[in-house]
C-alpha cells in the first residue's frame, strides 16, 4: 500500500477518490469516526494521528482516523505510517472534503477538525460522553475553553467569530458561543439529513444552521485551540490578508441564503399590514386627523408598503419549500396554497381591481380624455391587480414545486 501512495506525486483528476487503508485496519464495529481534511500537512500530520488514537483510547471507543488529503507533499504517506486511513480527492474545498467522505465514513458518530495541532484531539471524551446522552450535534467551542495566546488574530477573536455568532444566534434562536470552531461532532444520522451542499469554508454555517433548522439534539463543549506549530502557517495566511474577510463574506452569505423565511416573513406581515391600513383607509379620500393629514402620497407609500410586504411573505414561504428544512411547515403551505384557491384569490383581486380602475376609465372617457383629480379608488384598484399577478405567479411556483417534491420522492 505504501508503494501505492508513492505513485501519486500530484492531484489526483477531479473524477478520481482513492480510499487507501493501513495495513492493520480492520472493519470491526467502529463507534467514533475521526474526518478531517488536510492540504500539505507534513509537518503536523503525524503527530496529529497520535493524539487522534490518544484521544480514542482516553475516550474508551473504537474508532477511525480518516484523513481526507488531497496534498502535493508527503502528507498521505505519513497518515498511513502512522496507521490512518487516506481518502485522496481533488482540491475542491472544505465541504466538499466532507462530502467526499460521506461513503468511507464507519463509525456511528463522528467528529470533525483540523490536522494542524490547532485542535487537541487527545481530548474526545466530552464529545463521547455527549453522544451517550443522546446528542446529535455536538459543537467545540474555543470561548468556554482555552485559546493559546497568538492563535487566534484579534479581528477574529473580538469581531469576527462574535459578531457572526450573536446574528445566527438571533436568526435561530440558538445559544453557540462559537459558530466558526472547527472541532465539532455529529452522528452519522444527523450528518446525512443536514445534507451538505457548500464546498467552501461556509460549510460550517450551514452545519450550525441546518442543525438548528432540524431541531437535533445539540450540545456544546469546551475545546483547547493552539497556535500554529513552528514552519507552519495556516490555510488563511497563505492565501494572503484578504482570505479571512472572503471566509468570513461566504458564511454570512449561507446564513443568509439559508435563512430568507426569518427575516422576510414577520416583517413582510407587518408592511404588508400597515400597507393595507393606508391603503383601504385612504381609498376614499384624504383623511386629516387632528393636524395630521393624510393624503395622496400617504397612499402610495402604503401601496408600496404592501407590494413589497406581500413579496416578503411569499418569498419566505417560497424558501421553506424550497429548503424543505421544516416538513410538516412544507405539508401544511401545501394544503393551505392550493392551485384552485390561489387561482380564485387571484382572479378576485384582479377583477375588483378592474371595477375600481372602470370608473377612472368612465371618468378619463367622459372628459375628453382628460383627468382633473386624483382617483384614490382608481389606486386602490391598481394595487389589487398587482396582487393578483402576484398570488397567480405565486401559486404557480407553489404548484411547480409540489411537483417537483413528488417526482423525487418517486
Amino acid at each position: 500500500m505504501l508503494n501505492d501512495i508513492q505513485t501519486m506525486g500530484t492531484t489526483p483528476p477531479c473524477s478520481v477518490i482513492e480510499h487507501l487503508v493501513p495495513g492493520d485496519a480492520s472493519p470491526g464495529n467502529v463507534e467514533l469516526s475521526l474526518v478531517v481534511p488536510a492540504l500539505n500537512e507534513e509537518i503536523t500530520v503525524g503527530e496529529f494521528i497520535d493524539w487522534c488514537k490518544e484521544g480514542l483510547k482516553c475516550a474508551g471507543v473504537s474508532g477511525q482516523v480518516l484523513i481526507v488529503d488531497s496534498s502535493t507533499d508527503d502528507t498521505p504517506r505519513i497518515v498511513l505510517e502512522h496507521g490512518g486511513e487516506v481518502l485522496r480527492t481533488p482540491k475542491r474545498g472544505l465541504g466538499r472534503a466532507y462530502i467526499d467522505a460521506i461513503p468511507y465514513i464507519r463509525g456511528k458518530w463522528i467528529v470533525m477538525g483540523d490536522a494542524d495541532l490547532t485542535y487537541d484531539f487527545r481530548e474526545l471524551t466530552p464529545f463521547v460522553e455527549e453522544f451517550r446522552k443522546g446528542a446529535e450535534f455536538v459543537m467545540g467551542s474555543r470561548f468556554r475553553g482555552s485559546i493559546e495566546k497568538g492563535a487566534m488574530p484579534g479581528l477574529h477573536r473580538y469581531f469576527g467569530t462574535p459578531l457572526t455568532t450573536w446574528i445566527l444566534n438571533r436568526i435561530y434562536r440558538s445559544h453557540y458561543s462559537d459558530i466558526h470552531c472547527g472541532m465539532r461532532g455529529l452522528t452519522r444520522a444527523a450528518l446525512e439529513k443536514i445534507d451538505l451542499k457548500s464546498e467552501s469554508w461556509e460549510y460550517a454555517s450551514e452545519m450550525v444552521l441546518k442543525a438548528a433548522r432540524l431541531r437535533l439534539a445539540t450540545a456544546e463543549v469546551p475545546v483547547k485551540f493552539y497556535k500554529d506549530r513552528e514552519g507552519r502557517f495556516s490555510h488563511h495566511r497563505r492565501l494572503g490578508w484578504l482570505s479571512p474577510w472572503v471566509a468570513g463574506w461566504l458564511n454570512l452569505k449561507v446564513m443568509l441564503v439559508y435563512t430568507p423565511d426569518s427575516f422576510l416573513l414577520k416583517p413582510g406581515i407587518a408592511l404588508m399590514a400597515l400597507g393595507l391600513l393606508l391603503s383601504f383607509g385612504l381609498a376614499g379620500g384624504p383623511v386629516l386627523i387632528g393636524n395630521v393629514g393624510f393624503s395622496l402620497y400617504w397612499m402610495l407609500f402604503g401601496v408600496t408598503c404592501t407590494t413589497l410586504g406581500y413579496s416578503s411573505i411569499q418569498i419566505g414561504i417560497l424558501a421553506r419549500v424550497m429548503h424543505g428544512l421544516r416538513p410538516l411547515l412544507v405539508e401544511r403551505a401545501h394544503k393551505f396554497v392550493t392551485y384552485d384557491r390561489g387561482m380564485l384569490v387571484a382572479a378576485g383581486f384582479a377583477f375588483t381591481g378592474g371595477v375600481l380602475l372602470c370608473t377612472l376609465v368612465y371618468r378619463y372617457l367622459n372628459h375628453g380624455l382628460r383627468l382633473e383629480a386624483v382617483s384614490h379608488p382608481a389606486i386602490l384598484g391598481l394595487l389589487l391587480i398587482i396582487l393578483g399577478f402576484q398570488t397567480f405567479c405565486f401559486t404557480l411556483l407553489m404548484e411547480m414545486g409540489q411537483r417537483v417534491a413528488s417526482t423525487s420522492r418517486q
